[in-house]
């Protein structure tokens, strides 16, 4: 019983929603940048494959939601998806993977 009051307190402070989703889809495309250490080792390390699968993603995620979304919820999404994509192509060039 103490672990499902622990859980539901849990999900009353961290309510999931739409923008909660997709700012951890992000946080995990910062992290596979390169950009945020692993909480474990405090490090950085890239994984451009893993970075371009969470912002393809993303985009995905903008497509099948495109007009049922709030005007918040677009503006995030489409804000989200522009930085990643800057940074992605930014690092790509630094590390001499760009095409």
């Amino acid at each position: 019983m103490n672990d499902e009051r622990a859980q539901n307190a849990q999900d009353e402070e961290f309510p999931i929603d739409f923008n909660t989703f997709v700012l951890s889809l992000c946080s995990s495309a910062v992290f596979h940048l390169g950009l945020s250490p692993h909480p474990e080792k405090q490090s950085c390390c890239r994984n451009l494959l893993m970075a371009e699968q969470t912002i393809d993603i993303l985009k995905l995620l903008r497509s099948k939601t495109q007009g049922n979304l709030s005007g918040d919820e677009e503006r995030l999404l489409e804000g989200l998806i522009d930085d990643l994509e800057k940074k992605y192509d930014r690092i790509k060039t630094e590390c001499g993977c760009a095409k």
